[in-house]
């Protein structure tokens, strides 16, 4: 808050997104593009570059941070200053450059990212989040309407857009193992479907996968109907409950056969299952 000619000016932050269920390799918000979406250093890896570029028609500045978050078991985000039980973050073991970015329209520009001190943790896995926030131009708050009311109480809002990348710190060999239970198809009305589904977690570091969903027909034929990328359990959550919007616009009958629901590590070739499980259907 801040007082100008007789007016009171309140501005007001406000983070809109989060880089947890993008499903894309780039990640976009406002004007600004970010590649990767999530960072793990795991084996000998400790650098990492995350690309920026300005897709506005204005010059932006974002301010480089680290942010803590917890999922919740519906898989939102909580913003938290102390980790929970069995979480970890990796902010202490990690460096950035620059802590300051200003891009012209057009332009791109690398963040550093690099792990320090690795030798030094116990076995297992710490996460911090890196933040992207966009600094509002100075000018725009001393800028006076005319024949405004200088007497009277204004109240300015001012969106700030921010970005979070998960950055991931992986520290002796990975235990992790996934199972899906509790599978439901639900009728939500005429025209929708959604697949309930819980995945299980289990071991000392996150999950993070892509979701199939396939219809098999008494006769054996197969056929897509959802799915989801980009899908994380992160520490130390044991369980994540997740909606699956069934398509449509595929004739199968739901009635009879059965929905096989796998969850797949991301690899352009030949992905690992991580999980499977079956819905007979009736």
């Amino acid at each position: 808050m801040y007082f100008q000619k007789g007016k009171i000016v309140v501005q007001k932050s406000i983070l809109i997104l989060f880089a947890f269920i993008i499903t894309t390799s780039l990640f976009a918000q406002g004007d600004l593009l970010i590649t990767p979406r999530r960072v793990v250093f795991e084996g000998n890896k400790r650098v990492e570059e995350l690309n920026l570029a300005n897709t506005g028609r204005d010059t932006a500045t974002y301010s480089v941070s680290f942010i803590q978050y917890r999922m919740t078991e519906d898989g939102n985000f909580e913003e938290i200053t102390t980790p929970d039980p069995g979480q970890n973050f990796a902010d202490k073991n990690l460096r950035f450059f620059p802590r300051s970015v200003t891009l012209a329209p057009g332009e791109a520009q690398t963040v550093r990212m690099q792990a320090i001190n690795r030798e030094r943790l116990a076995p297992g896995e710490y996460r911090s989040h890196v933040y992207f926030r966009a600094v509002p131009k100075e000018g725009a708050l001393g800028l006076e309407e005319e024949n405004a009311d200088t007497t009277a109480l204004s109240i300015r809002l001012i969106p700030i857009f921010g970005i979070t990348i998960p950055i991931i710190l992986r520290v002796g060999e990975n235990n992790t193992k996934v199972t899906l239970s509790d599978i439901g198809l639900v009728q939500v009305n005429d025209t929708t479907k959604i697949l309930n589904v819980t995945f299980n977690r289990s071991g000392n570091m996150s999950a993070y996968g892509d979701l199939r969903v396939i219809h098999i027909s008494p006769e054996g034929t197969n056929t897509p109907i959802g799915a989801v990328n980009g899908i994380a359990v992160y520490t130390p959550n044991p369980t994540r409950k997740f909606n699956v919007l069934i398509d449509n616009n595929i004739n199968v009958d739901f009635t009879k056969g059965s929905i096989m629901v796998e969850y797949l590590s991301q690899s352009d070739r030949n992905p690992d299952k991580l999980a499977e499980a079956i819905l007979q259907l009736k």
